[in-house]
């Protein structure tokens, strides 16, 4: 049999066809890999393909053979298993800080990482066209700059806008660029924050990705504190990534929410039980979110101490009251 232009990617031709075709649910037989290899200009014998199957799961692919009527061949796992590949796309669509049109192009991607059944069932589950996403489609150049900045150990340069309310851009500091030291990355609160360091007020502070643009890397090495920064310490008290001035505050809280407090500030908090309530010692960022997470609860949280932050509460629910 002449030898098609392609022969010597027929491994390659049945590695692709076992990954597009096959699963526990959907088998193929032989004659149907040598049909299409034979449309794809590969010419096959049974023979010859049986040694291919077996040189490809020699090499690591776990294909399986049940008999029934015919030899039934399948791919039995993958490096994704349907259920991760549900959570991947599940977080893309949850995800405020990518595009719709860069959503569905990472979907379409995820759905190569199975058979084209499994990826029926994917795309049947994709929910993003209403869903609140950024407008920003340079986020991902954003962060691969951030990356490499980090890893080159430079400033990074950008400029950053807030929305107006004539739905425009409206860029910080009469436009002018920041440059910062940069220090990790961050996904908290359904967005992604570059966290940057502040040599000058010995501090850290923290932008919104998706709200970065014209990012580049300078010439200019960054300078960090000689302490290692605590990233998931950062987080935990600094509420909706809103900053203010840290302080420790004692909370007292109905037992019920217990749970609450520790999916925020992790098992390590202080807790202090009492009959039908606890009191918990926060290390926190007080600012109006932080209020407004304590709000939330009604009387079952009351601020114990220190004064200061107490009045301060007060006076911010009553800041609220006076406009009802």
């Amino acid at each position: 049999m002449a030898k098609g232009a392609n022969q010597k990617l027929k491994l390659l031709y049945i590695a692709k066809y076992f990954m597009e075709n096959t699963d526990e649910e959907h088998f193929v037989t032989v004659p149907e890999i040598i049909s299409y290899l034979n449309s794809n200009d590969i010419s096959a014998e049974r023979k010859a393909v049986y040694d291919d199957i077996e040189c490809l799961k020699l090499f690591g692919l776990d294909i399986c053979c049940e008999k029934a009527k015919t030899f039934n061949y399948y791919l039995a796992s993958r490096e994704f298993e349907t259920p991760e590949l549900k959570l991947l796309v599940d977080a893309v669509q949850a995800s405020k800080f990518i595009t719709v049109k860069k959503s569905f192009a990472l979907i379409k991607k995820i759905e190569t990482l199975t058979s084209k059944a499994g990826a029926g069932l994917l795309n049947r589950e994709v929910y993003v066209a209403n869903r609140a996403k950024t407008e920003n489609e340079h986020i991902y150049y954003n962060v691969d700059k951030i990356h490499e900045a980090i890893l080159k150990n430079r400033q990074i340069c950008f400029k950053y806008y807030e929305w107006g309310t004539d739905k425009k851009k409206h860029f910080r500091k009469d436009g002018e660029f920041y440059k910062e030291a940069p220090v990790a990355l961050t996904y908290s609160d359904e967005n992604y924050y570059l966290i940057t360091y502040k040599e000058k007020y010995n501090s850290y502070v923290h932008y919104r990705v998706d709200k970065m643009e014209q990012t580049s890397i300078a010439e200019e090495e960054r300078v960090l504190p000689k302490e290692q920064f605590d990233l998931p310490t950062y987080v935990k008290k600094t509420f909706s990534m809103y900053r203010g001035e840290e302080k420790s505050v004692t909370v007292e809280f109905d037992n019920s929410l217990v749970g609450v407090v520790i999916d925020r500030f992790g098992s390590n908090v202080t807790i202090v039980p009492s009959e039908n309530t606890f009191t918990a010692h926060l290390n926190v960022a007080v600012s109006p979110y932080f209020y407004s997470w304590l709000v939330g609860f009604g009387n079952k949280a009351k601020i114990l101490s220190p004064e200061n932050v107490k009045a301060d509460f007060l006076n911010h629910i009553e800041e609220i009251r006076k406009i009802y």
